[in-house]
């Protein structure tokens, strides 16, 4: 009774939750979200200028009042801090750029689709717009004649190339642009900072702008695009404005059917999933989602990042399935256009573990219990996988229980990566128990995360 209420429980907050999301009635978008769902792991990219000086991703130009934000301004006045960040466009050049080997790193841990940021909130952007000169084909940044400097092309080509879907983040606000930061008052939050009603053309021409720019990006010089991934698509919420949404779609859904739109926090029509940052749901949730996340201490480049451990990120990727969603994980390339050594060195362990576990990861669904104790589940087909997360330091043990499930016949249950079927038995308290023979024990087929094929039915 006691778990029949907690159930009922999760199942009530997500139900409450699920009612604010509205599914999309384009059979065309339904098939991409459930293609999508299934690719359960992708790469997420946080590059810009901004990487020179190691600090956090545009937030520093934001004149709002947190410490995370101004403080790498030091003594500096705001105006003078804002002009000399805009003057790392003349000195970006990441001379090692080398997307393919970033997209053999993704391919190998098993993600299945990158997003990468065409442009963020500080209006640099990293593909070749016409609709500015504040970009990375601009004369006047030092990687502007290097032929890989149209990098968002170059990325996408490279993930596409081996086979993995690509998407573009693109920042709705963008402080580098008169029609959004009107330089003829001082910005004051990370919003629009004149009323809209008064001047009007204004907030027209900012939308003129955006749709120009989703119309570069989606028009074909960058290949098929998956999904459109808009960060903070939500206007002052002191003004009773929105963005042109309907345009929005019609451009780029008219240039590449069937497209994702990702607006974050919409929780309208365009919000195709939801995305938790930094964060994952403590129940399933019936509705399509996606956990971002950073691999290291920030979205961006860090001089001395600090990485979460592979068992960390495993966890992370079996927890977040368990639920139903899928794992968006982001990396912070250099100035110079490389990954850190760790990244490399995290992305093959991960790679590593999914060369066996794989197969209870992709093209998954969430199954009630959703977990019991340290065991999470997935299912496909007439199978159940129930993956054993052990706390610090303690290995698989001798006996699993799986007080949910009971297999269909007496060779039902496999450990992932040896082929050999497992001795069972039923258990007092429902469900079944599990003997780990010590072969098996002795020589573990990975490491961190051990998974059992259930077969039920």
């Amino acid at each position: 009774m006691k778990r029949f209420l907690l159930l009922l429980a999760a199942m009530s907050l997500s139900i409450s939750v699920y009612a604010q999301y509205i599914p999309p009635v384009e059979e065309d978008v339904k098939a991409n979200l459930a293609e999508w769902q299934d690719l359960k792991f992708g790469m997420f990219i946080h590059w810009g200028p901004y990487s020179q000086w190691g600090v956090v991703e545009s937030w520093s130009i934001c004149p709002e009042e947190s410490k995370w934000q101004y403080e790498p301004r030091g003594e500096m006045s705001y105006f003078e801090y804002l002009q000399a960040y805009e003057h790392l466009k003349d000195t970006f050049n990441p001379v090692s750029f080398d997307p393919g080997k970033w997209a053999d790193a993704a391919k190998y841990a098993g993600m299945k689709y990158v997003v990468f940021t065409t442009k963020h909130h500080d209006g640099f952007c990293m593909f070749d717009t016409h609709q500015t000169d504040y970009k990375v084909t601009d004369e006047g940044c030092a990687f502007h004649s290097d032929p890989r400097a149209n990098i968002a092309r170059e990325v996408f080509n490279a993930y596409r190339e081996r086979g993995i879907k690509t998407g573009a983040y693109f920042s709705f606000p963008d402080w580098h642009n008169n029609d959004f930061w009107w330089r003829k008052f001082p910005p004051k939050t990370r919003h629009i900072n004149y009323n809209p009603h008064t001047f009007p053309e204004k907030w027209a021409s900012y939308q003129d702008f955006i749709a120009a720019q989703l119309d570069e990006l989606t028009s074909g010089e960058y290949g098929d695009l998956m999904l459109m991934w808009y960060d903070m698509p939500v206007t002052d919420p002191q003004r009773t404005v929105d963005y042109d949404w309907e345009r929005f779609a019609k451009i780029v859904r008219g240039n590449q059917p069937g497209m994702i739109m990702v607006g974050r926090g919409r929780r309208t029509i365009y919000e195709n999933y939801q995305t938790p940052e930094q964060k994952i749901p403590e129940q399933a949730l019936d509705y399509p989602w996606e956990s971002c996340i950073t691999m290291a201490n920030g979205w961006s480049f860090r001089r001395n990042p600090v990485y979460k451990s592979t068992s960390t990120l495993l966890t992370m990727l079996v927890q977040i399935v368990s639920r139903g969603g899928n794992f968006l994980l982001n990396v912070g390339p250099s100035p110079e256009g490389t990954l850190d050594e760790q990244a490399y060195e995290r992305l093959r362990e991960i790679g590593d573990w999914m060369q066996v576990n794989s197969e209870g990861i992709y093209a998954t669904k969430a199954v009630a219990p959703y977990q019991d104790g340290k065991v999470y589940y997935t299912a496909k087909g007439d199978y159940v996988y129930a993956y054993y997360i052990p706390e610090e330091g303690e290995s698989l043990p001798a006996q699993v229980a799986l007080p949910s499930f009971v297999p269909v016949s007496s060779k039902g249950v496999v450990m992932l990566g040896t082929g050999k079927a497992l001795k069972w038995q039923k258990a007092a308290g429902g469900g079944v128990v599990v003997s780990i023979p010590d072969s098996i024990r002795r020589k573990l087929p990975c490491e961190h995360i051990w998974c059992l094929k259930v077969k039920v039915k």
